[in-house]
């Protein structure tokens, strides 16, 4: 199955990062992918923190999720947008949201963010919690390809890499790809980037697609980008380092089972 990983550099105005997400999914489309992840903040990397509340939607309904059904059913292609804000009980709160869109244009999964990133090294300073309300569940979802093969696919975003907890309580649910649509800064992801994408494949013996923000946005934050396809071996398919594009790459069903067959880790878990 062939997937492709969006990388954008989104700005503060919603319709034009709605527009550039659309010719992204066209051209992975056009290149034969199945599914599509965009990355988080697509819709919009604000000026200020709180310009998350201006655009959020509850569950079902507004214009994102609108534009997410429409391309994913004009398209014929599984979409998951990376993460966009919705609604929860909190007025000065939004859960930073990944959904998941089938070709048929039906939103079948939901993941919201549990990890809220933190950083402050005297020069930059990052608080989500501020504005965000943490999500508390995993979230996986059946995804059936076109030959029929049906792939468990795991749901995360960004700062959860750093918790491999999230990612071997998929493991144990059987997920075979794990999905990291993220906006790493430019300093966190230098550092620690494909370190980390790298070892949550290896250890879990997964396929770990990671779409992100790359380049210098429009309210001045610098992301790190270099949006890539990690196998189960460890081994980096696929990868752009700065700037729009689209990553593509497959997934080898029998790759992955001969993986797993050769080194059985996954059943020789103890704790």
């Amino acid at each position: 199955m062939k997937v492709a990983a969006l990388q954008m550099v989104s700005g503060v105005a919603l319709q034009a990062n709605l527009d550039a997400a659309r010719r992204l999914l066209e051209q992975a489309a056009r290149a034969g992918a199945e599914l599509a992840v965009l990355p988080e903040y697509f819709c919009a990397m604000g000026r200020r923190d709180e310009d998350k509340l201006a655009l959020r939607e509850p569950m079902g309904d507004g214009p994102i999720q609108h534009f997410l059904a429409v391309a994913a059913r004009e398209l014929g292609l599984w979409i998951v947008g990376g993460t966009l804000p919705l609604a929860g009980d909190d007025p000065a709160r939004v859960y930073n949201s990944s959904l998941v869109f089938s070709p048929a244009g039906a939103c079948v999964a939901r993941y919201d963010k549990i990890h809220l990133f933190r950083f402050d090294n005297g020069r930059e300073h990052f608080d989500e919690a501020r504005v965000i309300q943490a999500g508390a569940d995993s979230v996986r979802f059946a995804l059936t390809a076109r030959d029929g093969r049906r792939w468990q696919v795991g749901l995360s975003v960004c700062y959860d890499l750093r918790f491999p907890e999230l990612y071997r309580a998929h493991a144990r649910a059987g997920v075979e790809l794990l999905l990291v649509p993220s906006a790493f800064t430019y300093t966190t992801g230098r550092a620690h980037w494909e370190l980390l994408l790298r070892a949550r494949a290896v250890e879990n013996l997964a396929y770990v697609l990671a779409p992100a923000q790359g380049g210098t946005h429009e309210n001045g934050r610098r992301t790190w980008g270099h949006s890539m396809l990690v196998d189960p071996w460890g081994q980096v398919l696929a990868q752009q380092a700065e700037g729009a594009g689209v990553v593509l790459g497959d997934l080898d069903a029998a790759h992955l089972r001969r993986l797993r067959s050769q080194l059985p880790a996954l059943a020789h878990r103890v704790l």
